[in-house]
């Protein structure tokens, strides 16, 4: 057992401890940021607000299905979230919750998100939704995470989907502006998660993730950051055909702050983690004018 790691008698505290545990199995916190970007998605693709009960009944879908990946990708991290400072606290490696309930929780959630989706969206909805999911569980946590320093690169898809789900949930189809936005997501990834990285180089290191400052060096991967951070704000511009001037002022401006933050961090890399907080403000910032800008023009 590594050091500093405490196990808990999941019947301390009670039924609230209990389920304090399994809510923050979900992750909420992350979820959150998925759906910032579902939600607007949903009001391009209906060129205006597409009704309380649709965007309501997409994001209790979506965030299911999210919920079931946090969980499961907890409960196949285990041996990993034990070594890490960062994660050994969670409700697993504590001995809050035991690794078969909380596989069958998020197996339990994953199919109420597809089912749900299902019955208030479309099938092209819940379909994605789905495959979002298993490609983080098996893709991204079973496949790429502790074989490749390009894991969250590829692994990156799945917190991308959101936006097609959106989409799909409103139109039944997908189309290039969902595309795009998709293709956002994606290309911040990487500068988001590396910045996080950097901070926990040591951790990575000790449990054997090949995470790209543990595999490249510092220095490297500060170019990366750089190169990812401009290819995601060129790629936001492709979405201007579809959107007003809003939107461009905003990709503009918000894409110049992110490439700048990008390369003052090759000069300050110890500000690793102002810079992953502002890849989360950028984001929101881009897709809130997606939203704004199908409202208002």
């Amino acid at each position: 057992m590594s050091e500093g790691v405490k196990i808990t008698d999941p019947r301390a505290g009670g039924a609230g401890a209990t389920l304090l545990a399994y809510v923050e199995l979900t992750k909420l916190r992350i979820i959150e940021l998925l759906l910032t970007t579902t939600l607007p998605a949903m009001i391009l693709a209906a060129e205006g607000w597409p009704g309380w009960w649709l965007a309501v009944a997409t994001l209790i879908g979506g965030t299911l299905s999210a919920a079931g990946a946090n969980v499961i990708n907890q409960v196949m991290d285990a041996d990993i979230d034990r070594i890490m400072r960062r994660t050994r606290g969670r409700p697993i490696p504590t001995g809050r919750v035991a690794p078969r309930h909380a596989l069958l929780f998020g197996v339990g959630l994953g199919v109420a998100g597809f089912v749900w989706l299902a019955a208030t969206t479309n099938l092209l909805a819940a379909s994605l939704s789905t495959a979002g999911l298993l490609f983080y569980v098996f893709v991204y946590t079973a496949l790429l995470k502790r074989t490749t320093k390009q894991n969250i690169v590829i692994g990156g898809a799945a917190g991308a989907v959101p936006v097609l789900v959106g989409w799909a949930a409103v139109t039944g189809t997908l189309a290039v502006p969902a595309w795009v936005m998709f293709g956002i997501v994606f290309f911040w990834t990487p500068p988001h998660f590396w910045a996080l990285a950097l901070r926990w180089e040591d951790d990575y290191r000790a449990a054997g993730v090949p995470m790209l400052p543990v595999v490249v060096g510092v220095p490297k991967t500060l170019n990366q950051i750089a190169v990812y951070s401009v290819v995601t704000a060129g790629v936001s511009l492709l979405l201007v055909p579809w959107m007003g001037w809003i939107y461009f002022i905003a990709a503009v401006t918000l894409g110049s702050m992110l490439i700048a933050g990008a390369f003052g961090l090759r000069l300050r890399p110890e500000r690793a983690m102002r810079f992953f907080t502002a890849t989360n403000i950028y984001l929101a910032g881009v897709f809130f004018a997606i939203a704004l800008d199908a409202l208002v023009l």
